[in-house]
């Protein structure tokens, strides 16, 4: 037969299970049409390239990224940073910036909310500083603001404004009236607002910087979990990789969704889901997932737990109860789509779990619905075994493992959770070893290092950030971060960044390993990983991206 590309000598790390390894590989019409021994390969004609032993793998797929919003953050200026130790400094340092820049229409700053060592900020304090224009604070992993009376009004916020999800998505009042604090989606409405003036040439701008920065990291293929609040912007950015597919111009197969946040628009959003199935369906871009938000964070306690946080008692909220995720399932099958969660905290996978439970019970070989849960920061002992008895997905962004946290992560942990939770927290390899399917992402939303699957690798494996690791802006870790029997294998990390991600994907047939008769979509080291030093990993890249048979770098 002939071939379009013959490699030999090489060291193939499959992902086949059948087939762990192999030494040659053969590729025809964008197909893997042999895999094996070199032996093998007599059967096929074609120019033979031999790589003296250089390393393969399939190409990565990153199971929880977010394109949309990656677009979105491009194009948002996130404010001066508040350099504070209490809240009369930062009430200070704000003011005399205002003072210092008269005439902006929206003043922006980032705060630690921590700096604010209990002491909260209201709008009329706000109000006091900048009564003539808009001001935003960011608190800074972006899922709560603070804004003054100007964007209120402009938003049509009032005290009589509902909540989206009453302790999850919210405005914070004193005495029945808002207070200018907003939480989660409620707060992405005044963040991202400047948005809807987004041009196409922006959008084509961020997508081009995306699709050079995918193909740089060997990203074949990646789950995008959406742009929350912002559907509009979502779907304008989903016509263009349509558009951008049709020309050819797409080689990463995006795998996209619709995104819920409001729990009485839940049938609603199941219809859109079916319509962005209809509308964007090309080669390399496919909908068939609702995403949804379960929590929040744990940093400002709107992640859901089991057992109170440490210093305040309170519990977090969920968007849904059991039934209510059992009556969306229902719904999601009958449809044939499937379901992504964010789900910070243990009470939010438990919910999800519990929810798959009764909808599995009710609907028994009917039930085909395909469950991520993403992030899983705590998880409790008792649920540990459901994610593989009931098939959920269990979708994890290893990067976050040393800590995800400034300063002294541990020490940070232990007041909000106690050092019991601190001491058990990113379980990835126990849900592993319990036989669920793992996946590992990125959740980035800043095109560049932090995308990358090799920094996730290197913190998978090792729990902790040193000089040696290419991170950005993230603080460095003394030691593993506990329990450190939570590190994965280099071989652990690869699997659940290929194989174990088409399967959440439901791409297995064709993606994810490097078998006959899948495309052929792999990637060519100068460094062997199976051997490299785990320390300073996140500094390897491919030296060769093909996808479909193609190189592309």
């Amino acid at each position: 037969m002939k071939a379009d590309r013959i490699i030999k000598n090489a060291k193939i790390f499959t992902s086949n299970k059948d087939m762990p390894q192999a030494t040659a590989l053969a590729v025809k019409d964008g197909k893997f049409v042999y895999v094996g021994e070199e032996a093998g390969l007599a059967d096929y004609e074609g120019e033979v390239t031999d790589l003296n032993g250089k390393l393969i793998i399939p190409g990565i797929i990153d199971s929880h990224v977010h394109v949309s919003l990656g677009v979105g953050f491009e194009y948002t200026d996130f404010g001066v940073y508040v350099e504070c130790t209490n809240k009369k400094e930062a009430m200070d340092f704000m003011a005399e910036y205002v003072k210092k820049n008269p005439g902006l229409d929206r003043y922006r700053f980032e705060l630690e909310r921590d700096l604010l060592n209990g002491e909260t900020i209201v709008k009329e304090e706000l109000d006091a500083i900048c009564p003539d224009n808009e001001l935003l604070i960011m608190e800074s992993e972006a899922h709560s603001v603070w804004v003054n009376s100007r964007i209120l009004e402009k938003h049509h916020i009032t005290d009589e404004t509902p909540d989206i999800v009453p302790g999850l998505s919210y405005y914070v009042r004193k005495d029945g009236h808002v207070t200018g604090n907003v939480y989660e989606a409620a707060g992405w409405r005044l963040l991202f607002d400047h948005l809807k003036n987004l041009t196409d040439e922006q959008i084509e701008a961020a997508l081009t910087r995306w699709i050079k920065d995918s193909v740089t990291f060997g990203v074949s293929c990646v789950f995008d979990a959406g742009f929350p609040e912002h559907n509009e912007l979502h779907e304008r950015v989903y016509a263009y990789l349509r558009d951008l597919d049709k020309k050819g111009k797409l080689p990463v197969y995006v795998d996209g969704c619709y995104v819920l946040t409001r729990p009485e628009k839940m049938k609603e959003a199941v219809e859109e889901t079916k319509r962005f199935r209809r509308e964007f369906d090309t080669e390399h871009l496919k909908v068939h997932t609702l995403k949804i938000f379960m929590d929040g964070t744990l940093k400002i306690q709107t992640a859901a737990l089991v057992t109170p946080y440490e210093d305040t008692g309170a519990v977090g909220a969920t968007t849904f109860d059991k039934e209510g995720i059992a009556e969306l399932l229902k719904l999601l099958n009958e449809a044939g789509l499937d379901l992504h969660v964010h789900a910070v905290g243990e009470r939010a996978s438990r919910t999800i779990l519990d929810g798959v439970e009764i909808a599995r019970k009710e609907l028994g070989d009917e039930y085909h619905v395909k469950v991520t849960c993403a992030h899983l920061e705590i998880q409790d002992d008792a649920d540990i075994n459901r994610f593989a008895r009931l098939g959920v997905f269990a979708d994890y962004t290893p990067w976050w493992h040393a800590g995800n946290m400034g300063g002294d992560p541990f020490k940070t942990w232990c007041e909000l959770l106690g050092e019991k939770r601190a001491l058990s927290m990113y379980r990835c390899k126990s849900l592993w070893d319990s036989g669920a399917t793992v996946t590992f992402s990125s959740d980035e939303v800043f095109f560049g290092d932090n995308w990358s699957p090799y920094l996730g690798m290197e913190v998978g494996m090792t729990r902790h950030i040193t000089d040696k690791t290419k991170a950005l802006e993230h603080s460095r870790t003394k030691g593993a971060y506990p329990p450190a029997t939570e590190q994965m294998s280099i071989e652990e990390m690869i699997l659940g960044y290929t194989i174990s991600g088409a399967k959440q994907l439901g791409i297995e047939d064709s993606k994810g390993s490097i078998e006959t008769g899948k495309d052929a979509d792999f990637l060519v080291f100068d460094t062997d990983l199976l051997t490299a030093e785990h320390d300073g990993f996140s500094h390897n890249k491919p030296s060769e991206v093909y996808i479909c048979g193609e190189k592309v770098n």
